[in-house]
């Protein structure tokens, strides 16, 4: 193993998810495309959360209040996530360890604690709009109850059980096929909806001058980039991309971060697809219409179908809505296994773990549809991206702070340039999440 940098304490601590690391075989000299599908998977489980349940009603209000005119808005999102996700993932290949472990290594015990708890706090907060999603998605494809719905999301435990099982390959397989439903329905319902070409070019490149003078076009403008990079997600993918087998060595994780930047950015270009394409759908659809103010999954879900003509249009939307919600369940489930072991250097049972962390979010979610059903889901689901909002400056800055340090990151340290952007990203991304946090408690 490559010496430490110095900065680093020397504290006792085990493999990023120790069950899986360093396990996936990379192939030894060239072949760049065998090389490509060796380091591919990574940026897909860590994709899905750039088009969970959460992101949908965001992209739904704006296609249908202001048709295309905030595409650019999630253009620039995606490049903030790009950018963020980057630096994740160098951290991790690195210095060989992931966020958590080096927030352990770096802060004060009660500090780190501290950290601990915030991030398990929004890793639940995250599930539980995951929980919802997929909840939702049944009940307009089967007509299942909401609180049935909650409570049959928590058995796809057991599938993670069985994948992992079998090897970590299998779980990114499972993740990328059903990014790969999600993408293929909007590709169909995209086509369906007739959008016009030239104002989705245009409104893909250029801001539109009246976001900052409209109140409403700003509000959803903000919540679209407020709810791009969710902590957990930097959390994983600087565990995620340690389970392959390369070179520990300077050579061998250049190599490694070159090929892990490429699937990252092509993941996250699959989740611009899909965000924009609910947009766009949204906007061909609903704003055409006149159905201005459909910001609700099962509003768009009814409407689909008798404005377009297209019979499966709806059955097709809902289906993206549950790959959308398993998959969002599945890189949570693992990204508090991630955040426990790496804070706290604690083992348990992987079983344990999991029942743990779809506990947290199933309570809540069980307790609150049974008393007041979709209107309580509803504020749940605020509340949810309140909490995201709250802790996600506490995982952006450390993050900067620590990829900008060339005591921990020796040569592969943030070059001045690199620094400066990713430090006017975190601080963006920071004041529009305050922002988003004051206006979700008046909503309360």
């Amino acid at each position: 193993m490559a010496t430490e940098p110095a900065a680093w304490r020397s504290l006792p601590a085990l493999p990023s998810l120790p069950g899986v690391h360093a396990t996936l075989e990379v192939p030894r000299g060239p072949g760049v495309f065998r090389k490509m599908l060796a380091f591919a998977g990574p940026g897909f489980l860590i994709s899905v959360g750039y088009m969970d349940p959460g992101n949908w009603a965001t992209d739904l209000a704006a296609g249908s209040s202001y048709n295309y005119t905030l595409l650019f808005v999630v253009t620039l999102s995606n490049l903030l996530a790009i950018l963020l996700q980057s630096l994740a993932l160098k951290l991790g290949i690195a210095t060989e360890r992931d966020l958590a472990q080096a927030c352990r290594d770096h802060f004060a015990r009660p500090i780190s604690h501290a950290l601990w708890v915030l991030c398990e706090i929004a890793i639940a907060a995250c599930d539980l709009a995951e929980v919802i999603g997929s909840a939702i998605a049944l009940q307009l494809l089967f007509g299942i109850p909401l609180l049935w719905g909650v409570c049959i999301t928590g058995a796809d435990v057991l599938l993670i059980l069985l994948l992992q099982g079998r090897g970590f390959r299998y779980v990114e397989a499972l993740i990328i096929s059903l990014i790969a439903v999600i993408a293929v329905v909007f590709g169909i319902e995209v086509v369906v909806s007739r959008p016009e070409i030239a104002a989705i070019v245009r409104w893909s490149l250029v801001p539109s001058p009246h976001i900052l003078a409209d109140a409403g076009m700003l509000y959803i403008a903000i919540g679209i980039l407020g709810a791009t990079v969710m902590p957990h997600n930097l959390y994983l993918h600087s565990a995620v991309v340690q389970t392959r087998n390369y070179a520990r060595t300077p050579e061998g994780k250049r190599e490694a971060l070159r090929y892990s930047q490429i699937d990252s950015a092509t993941a996250l270009g699959a989740a611009f697809f899909v965000n924009a394409s609910i947009l766009i759908v949204s906007a061909a659809v609903f704003y055409r219409s006149g159905h201005h103010e459909v910001a609700e999954i099962g509003d768009a879900y009814k409407l689909l179908t008798p404005l377009l003509g297209f019979t499966a249009a709806s059955t097709l939307f809902a289906l993206a809505l549950l790959a959308s919600g398993q998959n969002s369940t599945i890189t949570g489930t693992l990204a508090g296994q991630v955040v426990m072991e790496g804070f706290l250097n604690l083992r348990m049972k992987p079983w344990l773990r999991r029942l743990v962390t779809r506990s947290l979010a199933l309570i809540p979610a069980v307790i609150v549809t049974a008393l007041y059903g979709a209107r309580g889901t509803a504020k749940l689901l605020i509340l949810s991206q309140v909490i995201l909002s709250m802790q996600l400056s506490f995982a952006v800055v450390p993050l900067v702070m620590f990829t900008g340090d060339r005591g921990k990151m020796g040569e592969f340290v943030n070059p001045r340039w690199l620094q400066s952007l990713a430090w006017t990203a975190a601080v963006l991304i920071i004041a529009l999440n305050t922002w988003l946090l004051v206006q979700g408690v008046r909503l309360l």
